[in-house]
């Protein structure tokens, strides 16, 4: 590993983070949106690792055997509808209700999209920690080798 590996694993972190915490902000901001009688289909981000062979013991064994490798960290893959169906809403009264009376809505269930935040919140927290963390290490080495 090279002496920044660590600053741009916590980037990649800190960057797909935000884009999931974007992602569900909008989730629930288009909660009740519908179109013509077309929810809004809820999003979802798909991540994977950058490089292969990241294992605990693929850098543990190339570490002792002097070879490196690229660092690690997360990408953003993509970012997907979620194939959930609308829900249908009684509300008679709205001009995108059906002939029974029904409304097709989007399925997203804000107590669930919160707990996601929360946990995305805490992720970005932890890649913030981490980052932090790496910058004292850095800067504590820098003052020793004066």
């Amino acid at each position: 590993m090279s002496f920044f590996d660590s600053l741009n694993i916590s980037a990649s972190g800190l960057t797909a983070e935000r884009l999931q915490m974007d992602v569900t902000a909008e989730n629930l901001a288009n909660a009740q949106s519908t179109n013509n009688g077309n929810p809004y289909k809820p999003q979802a981000v798909e991540l994977q690792a950058i490089g292969s062979g990241n294992t605990f013991q693929s850098q543990l064994s190339s570490a002792l055997g002097g070879q490196t490798q690229p660092a690690g960290g997360v990408e953003v893959a993509g970012i997907v509808s979620e194939n959930v169906p609308p829900q249908l809403v009684y509300d008679p009264g709205n001009p995108q209700a059906n002939a029974q009376g029904y409304v097709k809505e989007p399925n997203i269930q804000p107590v669930t999209e919160m707990t996601n935040l929360i946990s995305e919140s805490n992720a970005y927290q932890a890649d913030v920690t981490a980052m932090n963390t790496s910058k004292q290490m850095y800067s504590e080495t820098l003052g020793i080798l004066k």
